[in-house]
This record gives structure tokens, C-alpha cells and sequence, in this order.
């Protein structure tokens, strides 16, 4: 598996956990430019959540979570705050971080408003 198809698999899972404890998805893949780009932007109750997804198929490296950088998450901050001027309608929001771990079984890691 490529590290773009990890990815989007990592991308897929994430969907499906975050819709199973009944969030709803809002858009994927927002580009704000070629640094910034929100994996998953979902609705839980009535907070905007801006996901970023880390996936890797084993943890021998790390899990994904020691792959948010402090550029990284500045970056998502960016897009979190060009997406608010978009969308003014939100007035609550928090950044979360999933990160995945494919083999040797799958393991799905969720923080909340870090």
C-alpha cells in the first residue's frame, strides 16, 4: 500500500468512526491552499469539528498523533480560520486529531480539542 492510499483508507475509517458516534460529516478534503488542507470538518451537536487524520500502518515509527507538528497544527488553525470567515453561522468549534493504526489490528485514536 502507497502512503496516499494509507491515507485515504486512515481518511475512510475516520468517517465511518466519527458517523458511528453521531457526528456529521460537513466536507472532507478542504483545501485552503497548498499548505493547509482539513482532512474531516464534521458537526458534533452544535461544535464545528476540524479533524486531522493520521494514519500509519504500523506503530514501529510512532502513531500519528507524534506526526502533529506545531507547523501542522498552525497550518490547521489557518484553514480553521478561513473556513469561520466563509462560514460565520458556526460559533463553536475545536481542532481534533484521529490518528490509526492499520496492522496488526486496527486502532483508531480520538483527541478531542487539543
Amino acid at each position: 500500500m502507497s502512503n496516499v492510499t494509507v491515507g485515504k483508507h486512515g481518511e475512510e475509517l475516520a468517517r465511518e468512526f466519527l458517523l458511528k458516534k453521531g457526528f456529521k460529516i460537513v466536507e472532507t478534503n478542504k483545501r485552503f491552499s497548498k499548505f493547509c488542507e482539513i482532512d474531516i470538518i464534521a458537526l458534533d451537536k452544535n461544535v464545528l469539528v476540524f479533524c486531522e487524520v493520521k494514519t500509519r500502518k504500523t506503530d514501529i515509527c510512532g502513531t500519528g498523533l507524534e506526526a502533529i507538528t506545531k507547523s501542522k497544527y498552525e497550518n490547521i488553525k489557518k484553514g480553521l480560520f478561513y473556513y469561520r470567515q466563509e462560514h460565520p453561522e458556526y460559533k463553536k468549534f475545536r481542532i481534533d486529531v484521529i490518528s490509526i493504526i492499520l496492522e496488526p489490528k486496527i486502532d483508531i485514536i480520538h483527541l478531542k480539542n487539543v
